[in-house]
């Protein structure tokens, strides 16, 4: 697992960093699909300024990633992004190529979430007990 770990960080932020670089360079560069819902659903991105903070997030996750840096968030970070790339693979521009990029996109995202998943594992609390405190210390609960 720990290579699979290794190779996924490094292939993903590799492809986020230069994913998100690349409609900076040229913005022809930026593809928008075959199928006219993505091509629609790209330009109005793009037309909106949300591609432009997407593509941010990507190269800044993309960096994180690739210097294995704050992983347990940038894991989970990147989900929404991810989640309408799969969209837009699997349903507005279908394909091989699309649905080998969809397919890499969950393998990564589940491998990242796999090996930072005791992280996370209080994110389910049903309930729990909020610290009122100004304190940043998390191992007290804020008592000193």
């Amino acid at each position: 697992m720990k290579y699979l770990y290794h190779f996924s960080r490094i292939v993903f932020g590799a492809w986020w960093v230069y994913s998100g670089t690349m409609p900076f360079i040229d913005p022809a560069w930026q593809p928008l699909g075959q199928e006219q819902a993505a091509i629609d659903f790209s330009l109005a991105m793009i037309a909106s300024g949300l591609m432009v903070w997407v593509k941010v997030a990507e190269i800044a996750f993309g960096l994180l990633i690739l210097a294995n840096r704050l992983m347990p968030l940038a894991a989970i970070a990147v989900l929404p992004i991810n989640f309408v790339i799969v969209y837009w693979n699997f349903v507005l521009d279908e394909g091989v190529i699309e649905y080998v990029f969809g397919g890499l996109t969950i393998l990564f995202n589940g491998v990242f979430l796999w090996v930072w998943r005791h992280y996370y594992w209080q994110l389910l609390s049903w309930s729990g007990t909020p610290d009122y405190s100004l304190s940043l210390d998390a191992k007290t609960g804020g008592e000193a």
